[in-house]
């Protein structure tokens, strides 16, 4: 499992080793961030919009999403993201993302391509 969170504005708070190794950074280059260090330019502008709205409005967001590691490489994820709370009671969001199949990847692929 990959694993973040972030505050509301999007900046990683934590990032679990998994994330790190996929991603190619290292933990501490990924806390205070902004999660779209990983966006991948062939994604749709349209896809974080949903994402935001989505989120914004107390709601769970799913998707297939492409990402772009350090080195400037990709890997693709099927992400779970949702609204939460710290045990102070302070908002967050919290993503939690898994291998997608091969039909899923190509599914999206062509989705994306309608959108961009």
């Amino acid at each position: 499992l990959i694993v973040s969170r972030t505050d509301l504005k999007g900046i990683i708070t934590h990032a679990n080793d998994t994330f790190a190794q996929i991603s190619g950074y290292e933990v501490e280059e990924l806390i205070g961030k902004s999660h779209n260090i990983v966006r991948h330019q062939d994604m749709p502008k349209l896809a974080f919009e949903d994402l935001w709205k989505t989120i914004k409005n107390g709601n769970v967001w799913k998707g297939i999403v492409k990402n772009k590691t350090k080195n400037g490489g990709f890997y693709w994820v099927r992400a779970t993201v949702y609204p939460s709370q710290d045990p102070s009671g302070k908002s967050r969001y919290i993503s939690v993302r898994i291998k997608p199949t091969k039909k899923e990847i190509s599914d999206a692929i062509k989705l994306y391509s309608t959108l961009n």
